[in-house]
């Protein structure tokens, strides 16, 4: 079996609700989407962060796929190991794509799901987090902010049947703590996190992470730039330290653990370079004794497929998942069920979804229109 042709859309989808974090407001999400045929008839789909720039790569990149099998993964990712040291977040993200793609087209082939290829499922159904951010509670301001955040996270627990709740936080850390203090107290129970994105500094971290002590969340998620600064905070807070954003590739695991500078480690598909990049991802830290949870950057249907595939098959993976997935207010495949704040992972051939061609058309339409939202 040989790919004989791949296929690239930019799509533009919107949000329900706007969605702000401490360095951005977006109202959509910007997914590039790829296509792959063999010679066999088989289809394998694909769908990464961002757009044009990504998409560009892709292209660039699909010439090396095209007379391959798509079980020649580990020769086509050796092919490209230098395109992540030129593009950064962009490469991992455009060879994710086809990564992706290669293992739904496998799947397909064999009749398996990516998640039995994977060494089948531990778990059916994965929780997924409840993301707020202060754009939740409009007109809100002052004293009053805390409360109206407070009673959007409760309303959004009670209707979604979630476990976890993220803040998404912003360049105001005492302001953030009255939040978290205010939703803590409304919600006890829930598993309670913050992410403020490394807008903070080393000594406001630490002095915000002091006072959040008493909140029992469940991680403090990079409040500062870097490992360094990462691990002055770890040494002087008491609450798990996570990351997104200074652990992002293999090459910054080992200065990571020298330092002592997190607890837990979010992976990502499309940030990682490929599904068995993600796989290794949970091995090292299992290795290494920390927690593993996975980000979210705004999936769609095909690439969420994805991360249930990777987290149903990955014991480490046990907590809610950040999952941005619930907010959009469309999807280019018929849409996965959200309940109890848990989605079902797919059991069917490859990454058990199938696309709306009609509706991929349109939503690339849209960014033919409008241009690139995000990335």
């Amino acid at each position: 079996m040989k790919i004989t042709d791949v296929d690239v859309w930019v799509v533009n989808l919107p949000l329900v609700n706007p969605f702000t974090s401490s360095f951005e407001t977006k109202t959509g999400e910007t997914r590039t989407v790829v296509r792959i045929r063999t010679d066999e008839g088989v289809e394998g789909w694909g769908e990464t962060m961002w757009g044009a720039p990504v998409a560009a790569i892709v292209r660039s990149m699909a010439p090396d796929l095209i007379g391959t099998s798509p079980f020649a993964l580990e020769s086509f990712h050796r092919k490209q190991h230098m395109v992540p040291f030129f593009y950064g977040y962009l490469g991992y993200a455009a060879i994710a794509a086809l990564d992706v793609a290669c293992w739904d087209a496998m799947g397909k082939a064999t009749d398996q799901s990516v998640t039995d290829l994977l060494g089948g499922a531990v778990r059916a159904e994965v929780p997924i987090t409840a993301l707020i951010t202060r754009a939740d509670a409009p007109g809100a301001r002052g004293p009053g902010l805390p409360e109206a955040m407070a009673e959007h996270a409760v309303r959004v627990v009670a209707e979604g049947g979630f476990e976890a709740v993220k803040l998404k936080g912003t360049k105001d850390c005492a302001g953030d703590v009255a939040i978290l203090r205010a939703v803590r107290e409304a919600l006890p129970e829930v598993n309670l996190r913050v992410d403020p994105n490394a807008a903070w500094s080393v000594p406001d971290s630490i002095r915000a992470g002091i006072a959040l002590e008493e909140l029992d969340l469940e991680y403090l998620e990079d409040p500062c730039v870097g490992i360094e600064g990462m691990s002055q905070v770890k040494a002087k807070v008491r609450i798990p330290l996570c990351t997104n954003m200074c652990v992002v590739r293999f090459e910054e695991f080992a200065p990571a653990m020298r330092l002592n500078a997190v607890d837990v480690i979010h992976g990502d598909v499309y940030k990682w370079g490929g599904i068995a990049a993600t796989k290794a991802l949970a091995t090292h830290c299992e290795t290494f004794g920390l927690g593993m949870n996975l980000h979210s950057g705004g999936e769609l249907g095909i690439a969420t497929a994805a991360h249930l595939a990777v987290v149903s098959s990955t014991p480490v993976l046990s907590r809610a998942i950040d999952s941005m997935y619930y907010l959009h207010a469309d999807d280019i495949i018929e849409p996965l069920h959200l309940e109890n704040g848990r989605l079902r992972v797919p059991t069917g051939p490859g990454l058990g979804v199938s696309v709306d061609e009609e509706k991929l058309r349109h939503y690339a339409a849209a960014n033919e229109r409008d241009g690139d939202l995000t990335g």
